[in-house]
């Protein structure tokens, strides 16, 4: 099977640089796969896209060696099962709040006996190879998000479940947990920063993984320097958003 090169990335103590899709598009899905990230994750929760745009976006990312992963709408055994066959070699579920829910995301990525995915890859055997069933078990990375306050109670508990690689923060719906506005990029000091900075000590007491949505590079590397092994920047949507405005707005200028 293909080795998943997040995971190699890891055991050498490097971080790994995701992108972020939320455009429901194979052709920037593809521009942005020949950008030099590590991994670009589909956005299943908030972007705009159907099935139809993720298989075609999984494609266009294996024209490169980028990782392929997806981030659920929801945590859902179904939704699981087929993204895994469409040829994502890394899940990220959404409000993971307690064990119970993070054995159940596991268990949905993971083949008999150590879980109940249903036999199928359609698509994972051409990208994962001819063995894909044997070793996707452990090349699958599983990342459960830490967001709400009921996670925030349960960490430990969470982070012990059998097969979970790591974890990953959405800061603006942590804060939110908190009673705080959502956002990135917290300073030290503010109770989501106090929070993120829980969140990767007990990530670390368990040797897990840990990645981070970020709003700026400069912080982004802030976080790989506290110790989080996966990072993302931004997303197509928000550089093509972006990108566009400024020209315009300089354009304007009298």
């Amino acid at each position: 099977m293909r080795k998943n090169k997040l995971k190699e990335l890891f055991k050498q103590g490097k971080a790994a640089i995701n992108g972020w899709l939320e455009i429901p598009s194979s052709f920037s899905a593809e521009s942005m796969s020949h950008q030099g990230y590590d991994s670009l994750t589909i956005d299943m929760q908030h972007g705009a896209l159907d099935n139809s745009n993720i298989l075609e976006m999984f494609q266009a990312i294996s024209t490169t060696d980028v990782v392929p992963m997806a981030r659920l709408n929801w945590n859902e055994p179904s939704q699981i099962m087929k993204v895994l066959d469409f040829g994502a070699y890394g899940i990220i579920c959404p409000m993971v709040s307690n064990r119970d829910q993070a054995e159940k995301f596991v268990q949905a990525c993971m083949y008999p006996p150590k879980g109940y995915r249903s036999f199928g890859p359609t698509r994972g055997f051409m990208y994962g190879g001819h063995d894909y069933v044997d070793h996707a078990n452990e090349e699958i990375l599983k990342l459960a998000m830490i967001e709400t306050k009921e996670a925030l109670q349960e960490l430990d508990k969470i982070m012990k479940t059998p097969g979970l690689d790591g974890i990953y923060i959405g800061p603006a719906d942590l804060s939110l947990s908190i009673g705080e506005k959502p956002g990135f990029d917290k300073p030290e000091g503010h109770p989501t920063y106090e929070q993120i900075s829980n969140i990767i000590d007990h990530a670390k007491k368990n040797n897990l993984v840990a990645g981070i949505h970020n709003a700026t590079p400069e912080y982004a590397k802030k976080m790989i320097d506290i110790g989080f092994q996966i990072v993302t920047v931004g997303s197509d949507k928000i550089f093509m958003s972006e990108g566009a405005k400024s020209i315009v707005t300089k354009l304007k200028k009298n």
